[in-house]
């Protein structure tokens, strides 16, 4: 240890900054706020370190009690200090102050509180705290009944949550990124500069990823010498090295937070988040998937605190971080300082302090008193107090004395505003976990260690439970040698670098005091902390297994230890071994929990990446988009695709008189609209109408080349899947047609079934969706208008080209093209199918040859009318519900081959006559509408859902019939046409009465269509 001279306290606006400190540049100053106040700080501080420069000890409230809680720690352990960042569309709850790095302009706010923090209502929380114990959630709001959704659930929605996430879309972009190397080095402490410095001069590639803004782990929060110079300056020199050298990548403000199977790392990389906004097309954080043959953990450890009555004062700290502040920060965290510890280690907050100016007014030691104690002491004119603990503090909103406990019983309270805390240090493992290993228990530190290391991953330094920085110096050089060795870039024969010389003795010597709870504090243990985020006290354990939960699972859950945002990261050793003393049993015998991805907090934006907004589902355009946008066309959303709703003329402002007008024209003259969104193909093999048979439930050996088939497809358990046409257009050649919705479903069905159930049908497909431009032309002037576009030599007569025709063909002197005389409308239609370059040419030069015709383009809204007029079920009665005996196609169903689903169709439930089926509706009053999803029920039934025999699946107003009218499904349907029924729409609270019709409401001969 060093010998350090009091330093005198600035006379700044920051009372607690010293003048001194490795990581911050106390030459220039900035500015934040924080609760609406302006303070002051320097480039390099954290918000956490702001605010304690500034004297600032409060800064949150616990989650269930709201009692005042400070900092504890300096990093991303931290459970108490969380904030808002920012404001508006970038404000970040729940952020930890100890990582949050200043920057000037910052705008930070406590939460969790009302109306504000130094006064917050929920504080009487605390008052009612033995209501609120371990599972009282599942005791109590059970009675009465009634109460639930009056008055419990909106009180517990008040009350629950930390801060307020952002209202507005996130302004900022992500990214993801891969990376690949030899070695991957986890955490810049001694141990992971010393293991990439002999990976790298292996010549191995190397990534060194760390979670800070500034390699050097705890050297930057340690008085330790190396090499004859401060450890942060030996840090600062081999980071230069290592930068210097072209196969070594450092990823500072990088958190490698998940492995996976095949060496993949998750690693969370913050580009700027230390800027007030990010530079143009700059990325605000990325998601690194990184891929290494051999992986070196170095993460070093968390330190732990001793459960104590009222141990989560502000003011009352963890010892390691202390140091933090006053070497990296150069701030103290109070002026009069007691330091309690059951190990070495946390001793060096004493000299730290006492070199910083701080009054150490006592050592409380809870091990047996030793030479290097009583040195310290003397050496700060520190009472040192050895056998003894902390009974109780005192204070509210910081820390104001400490209630001293020694061996004999005997109490001493002395005035203190710093508590500087150390339970001992747990190794952070959490990423050996990952792949389901136990960690194993050391009793030597007292802490969980990996049980072995695996083949391609080594840990060292303090996460080995090597718990000195010589120690970890050593360790650290022989695992980064030994991953270049299993790398192949060094033999095992040759010895490990040597590394460089700690000038002091180190020594660790804990002895575990897990608590200082006794049969008189006891009676405080209801406000021993053990969780501090979710106040999870001695009292709580305890309580947990009394009433029966002892495995640390079941105490995990029943008392949320270890389930806040910290995820229990200081916590969850204290929780177990307090558990392990009430069972009666040792550490290991009670176990531990696992860890899983993430290790710490990833946001959303993250793990999204750029995948968001079009960049996640992104807009399909059909051929003729651009066209349509000139005609002014009214777009809408149909899944991926961007369609035409309806073309508006000028003087048109009403959607129902445009969607009337295109569906008027098409019945009395002609119309077109774009239908290239249907899933389009390409079926061809020898098996190919085999194949065909498997898939449909229809027939289709017997398809003429020349014409197609309207085909449906079920589902393996019975229910209809899709619908559409298939055309033969050569001997083993077909094209399939499938809705929109289901393009891509039903080529991953057809792909399922060749490649698992039938890989030896000689028969191959591929989507041609995107290949064609498809065009739909309908109405009594439709082969008119296509007799001036497809070339002379094609009869389009009805004799030659009759209804279900298919052909390839051609237009415009010689452009191969491909005719279908299907219909969707009634009407006398075709599909014209065209490269799907040509499919805005296509649509221009109908608008032009169709002008003596009358012809006029129509949306999806005109067709969707027009199919329901004509009864063809679409994706509201292919809902996934429905069967092929619910939807009128029972007979359609062959009885003569096999085909996907027919077993499960054919059960009895499935085809009894009383399921609700396919039938329509007409109002008795014309005007009135009928809403789609109102349900039926018998006229003057009770509205209950013991009457419900069915529902509206489509509804539309029919220009044509001059009345609204509906598609829905009715309890044995068929057989009640003629029947007045009620429909009840609960959402508009009215009930309507309509008789049950035919689904088939115009031309129901079919006489337009085969025109």
């Amino acid at each position: 240890m060093q010998d350090h001279a009091p330093l005198p306290m600035t006379t700044l606006t920051q009372p607690m900054r010293l003048i001194q400190g490795n990581g911050v540049d106390v030459g220039k100053t900035i500015r934040f706020t924080f609760d609406g106040r302006s303070y002051t700080a320097h480039p390099g501080d954290t918000l956490a370190s702001a605010l304690l420069a500034n004297g600032v000890r409060l800064v949150g409230r616990s989650f269930k009690y709201h009692r005042p809680r400070g900092i504890l720690s300096a990093g991303p352990e931290e459970p108490n200090a969380l904030v808002e960042l920012r404001t508006g569309a970038r404000r970040e709850p729940n952020t930890r102050a100890t990582v949050a790095e200043l920057f000037d302009g910052l705008t930070a706010s406590s939460q969790n509180r009302w109306p504000t923090l130094a006064f917050d209502a929920l504080g009487i929380n605390g008052a009612l705290s033995p209501v609120f114990t371990a599972g009282f959630y599942y005791k109590t709001f059970m009675w009465p009944a009634s109460f639930w959704e009056k008055i419990y659930e909106p009180i517990i929605r008040r009350a629950a949550g930390l801060g307020r996430a952002a209202e507005e879309a996130d302004p900022d972009c992500y990214e993801k990124s891969n990376g690949f190397c030899d070695v991957l080095i986890v955490g810049s402490g001694p141990a992971g500069l010393a293991a990439a410095l002999a990976a790298a001069t292996s010549g191995a590639r190397i990534i060194l990823c760390e979670q800070d803004s500034l390699p050097g782990g705890r050297l930057r929060a340690e008085n330790i010498l190396i090499d004859h110079q401060p450890g942060w300056k030996w840090a600062e020199a081999t980071v230069n090295r290592l930068r210097a050298m072209p196969n070594v990548r450092i990823m500072t403000r990088s958190c490698v937070f998940a492995r996976y199977d095949g060496g993949t790392y998750g690693v969370f990389e913050r580009i700027s988040d230390h800027l007030a906004t990010p530079q143009p097309d700059q990325p605000r954080q990325r998601l690194w998937r990184i891929v290494a043959r051999q992986c070196v953990i170095a993460t070093g450890g968390i330190e732990r605190p001793i459960v104590f009555p009222n141990n989560d004062r502000p003011g009352i700290m963890l010892a390691g971080a202390v140091r933090t502040y006053v070497n990296r920060f150069g701030v103290v965290p109070g002026r009069r300082a007691v330091v309690y510890t059951n190990n070495d280690d946390g001793l060096r907050s004493a000299i730290d302090l006492y070199a910083a100016g701080v009054q150490i007014v006592a050592i409380v030691d809870s091990r047996p008193s030793s030479a290097h104690a009583q040195a310290i002491a003397q050496r700060t004119g520190a009472p040192l107090f050895p056998n003894a603990r902390i009974a109780d503090t005192s204070g509210y909103r910081g820390v104001t004395a400490a209630l001293i406990r020694d061996n004999e019983g005997k109490d001493c309270r002395i005035a203190c505003d710093l508590i500087a805390v150390s339970g001992g240090w747990n190794p952070d493992i959490a990423l050996t976990t990952h792949h389901g290993k136990r960690p194993s228990y050391n009793y030597e530190i007292a802490a969980f260690i990996p049980t072995s290391n695996e083949e391609d991953l080594h840990v060292s330094g303090v996460a080995a439970g090597t718990m000195t920085t010589s120690g970890a110096l050593t360790e650290g050089a022989r695992t980064g040698h030994q991953a270049a060795v299993c790398c192949g870039f060094v033999e095992a024969s040759s010895p490990p670098p040597t590394t460089p010389v700690v000038d002091q003795d180190e020594s660790y010597g804990i002895v575990p005091q897990w608590h200082a709870m006794d049969a008189e504090s006891g009676r405080r243990a209801g406000r021993a902390f053990i969780d501090f985020q979710n106040d999870v006290t001695a009292k709580d354990t305890k309580l947990a297994a009394q009433e029966g939960f002892r495995s640390v699972e079941h105490l995990k859950r029943y008392t949320t230890l270890g389930m806040a945002t910290d995820q229990g990261k200081t916590a969850n050793v204290n929780g177990l071994a307090f558990l392990a003393e009430v069972n009666g049993q040792s550490i290991p015998q009670t176990g531990t929990t696992l860890t899983r991805p993430p290790t710490q907090p990833v946001t959303l934006g993250t793990l999204a990446g750029p995948h968001r907004g079009l960049h996640f589902k992104p807009h399909r355009l059909p051929p003729t988009h651009q066209w349509a946008t000139e005609q002014g066309a009214v777009f809408t959303a149909n899944g991926l695709w961007q369609r035409a709703q309806w073309y508006p003329r000028v003087g048109e402002t009403a959607w129902q008189d445009i969607v009337n007008r295109e569906v008027n024209t098409v019945r009395s003259a002609v119309g077109f609209c774009d239908v290239t969104t249907l899933g389009k193909i390409d079926i061809q093999g020898a098996d190919a109408a085999n194949f065909l048979e498997r898939v449909y439930i229809n027939a289709w050996q017997k398809l003429p080349i020349g014409r197609a088939r309207y085909g449906l497809m079920l589902r393996e358990d019975g229910f209809a899947f899709d619908d559409g046409t298939t055309a033969r257009l050569g001997e083993n050649h077909y094209v399939m047609t499938t809705t929109t919705a289901n393009a891509g479903p039903v080529m991953q069905h057809l792909e399922f079934c060749h490649q698992c159930l039938w890989p030896d049908m000689d028969v191959q497909f591929i989507s041609v969706t995107d290949e064609w431009a498809q065009i739909a032309v309908a109405g009594p002037s439709s082969r008119d208008v296509l007799r001036q576009i497809v070339d002379p030599q094609y009869d389009l007569s009805n004799e030659a080209f009759g209804y279900m025709a298919a052909a390839t063909i051609t237009v415009c002197g010689g452009q191969p093209a491909r005719l279908f005389r299907l219909s969707f409308s009634g009407e006398l239609a075709y599909e014209l199918a065209v490269p799907a370059h040509y499919g805005d040419a296509l649509a221009r030069l109908l608008m032009r040859v169709g002008a003596p015709f009358g012809i006029a383009p129509y949306g999806t809204e005109a067709l969707g009318v027009m199919r329901i007029e004509k009864g063809h079920p679409a994706g509201p009665e292919l809902n996934g519900q429905t069967t092929a005996h619910d939807l009128g196609m029972g007979r359609m169903l062959s009885t003569k081959k096999d085909f996907i689903g027919r077993t499960m169709a054919a059960r009895a439930a499935l085809t009894d006559p009383a399921r609700p089926t396919l039938v329509g509706l007409r109002p008795l009053v014309a005007g009135t509408t009928l809403a789609a999803g109102a349900h039926l029920l018998p006229k003057g039934s009770p509205a209950t859902a013991a009457f419900d025999q069915g529902w509206i699946s489509s509804s539309a107003w029919s220009p044509t019939l001059g009345s609204w009218i509906a598609l829905g499904f009715l309890s044995n349907g068929p057989a009640r046409h003629g029947e007045i029924i009620a429909v009840h729409n609960p959402l508009a609270g009215t009930v309507t009465e309509a008789e049950i019709v035919s689904p088939v409401f115009v031309d129901p001969e079919g006489k337009r269509l085969h025109a």
